[in-house]
């Protein structure tokens, strides 16, 4: 079964407290905008974005055996819980909301980390996630001022705020970010 846009909001906005809700439309906003200003279709990027935190509230035990039962990526489970929601999001979005479009699924599964040759609705999402209204938190404002002129830009100052935050808590690193960061650096550098 297909959900049509309202049909999904409605299934995703109840499973979320209000605050995330407001979030989510944020970020629905911002990937519609982003979408226009690069050349990308703004009902996928709307329909990542709707979808992007479906199991963020979720018990951590039902996205584990999710994870595990599932076959995911595993390596998760090694990693921040935060990181989990992704994985098991862009599954629920499938199996759940009849999404098959590799790129929306993949938008979902990497919103959080990011990876190496990101699409660009994979970019837009990720970048909507930091940049939507209703963020705040050190370096936003530079983060959206480089989102106008380049997704790469912006992408890479989102990693690098999210990487920096993690050294000062002394945390691990989820290396698929690292890498994403590394792979847009150089495409920026080959630019030049």
């Amino acid at each position: 079964m297909v959900y049509s846009r309202e049909a999904l909001i409605e299934a995703v906005s109840t499973q979320m407290p209000a605050k995330r809700w407001k979030h989510t439309l944020g970020v629905m906003e911002s990937s519609i905008q982003l979408a226009e200003q690069y050349g990308a279709d703004p009902e996928r990027a709307e329909t990542a974005a709707i979808l992007h935190d479906v199991a963020k509230y979720w018990p951590v035990e039902r996205m584990k055996e999710i994870i595990e039962q599932n076959h995911l990526n595993l390596n998760l489970l090694k990693h921040d819980k935060q990181l989990w929601h992704s994985e098991v999001g862009a599954f629920v979005a499938e199996q759940d909301y009849g999404i098959t479009d590799p790129d929306i699924l993949n938008a979902i599964r990497f919103h959080t980390s990011g990876r190496e040759d990101m699409s660009l609705l994979e970019k837009i999402v990720c970048l909507a996630d930091y940049i939507e209204p209703g963020r705040d938190f050190p370096g936003v404002d530079k983060i959206r001022k480089l989102a106008k002129e380049s997704l790469e830009e912006g992408l890479v100052a989102g990693f690098d705020s999210t990487i920096s935050l993690l050294l000062e808590k002394r945390r691990v690193i989820f290396p698929l970010t690292v890498l994403a960061r590394n792979d847009l650096v150089r495409i920026l550098e080959d630019k030049i």
